[in-house]
């Protein structure tokens, strides 16, 4: 079994953007699957991602709601400066704050994690 940290930092604008965002959750899944101890975080623009991905009409919605054990939170800084923090929050996301206000990447290398970022 394997430790993976999938960070979510892509924007919510454009193809490429979506693009990342299927291939993160696409991995979470396939990492989750195979029972690995997986993590999926949101940070800088990725906050962006949660209220999307909360829509019940946005394609990636089912998805988003199998790994909601694995959503292990968004940066708390980037969530308010990107004016997300309150959507993040009704999510039922936790903002994260390990490093300051953010999230930290060092921890998550510190506790075994394979850092993998989209």
């Amino acid at each position: 079994m394997s430790n993976i940290a999938i960070v979510i930092l892509t924007d919510t604008e454009g193809s490429e953007g979506l693009g990342r965002v299927v291939n993160a959750l696409t991995a979470a899944k396939e990492f989750k699957e195979g029972g690995d101890h997986v993590k999926v975080t949101f940070t800088g623009a990725g906050t962006k991602w949660v209220g999307e991905l909360t829509k019940p009409d946005h394609k990636l919605h089912s998805v988003f709601n199998e790994l909601k054990d694995q959503i292990t939170g968004a940066c708390s800084f980037c969530a308010g400066a990107f004016g997300v923090d309150e959507s993040v929050q009704s999510a039922g996301v936790n903002l994260l704050e390990e490093y300051g206000t953010n999230m930290s990447f060092r921890q998550l290398i510190q506790d075994g994690y394979h850092v993998l970022t989209f």
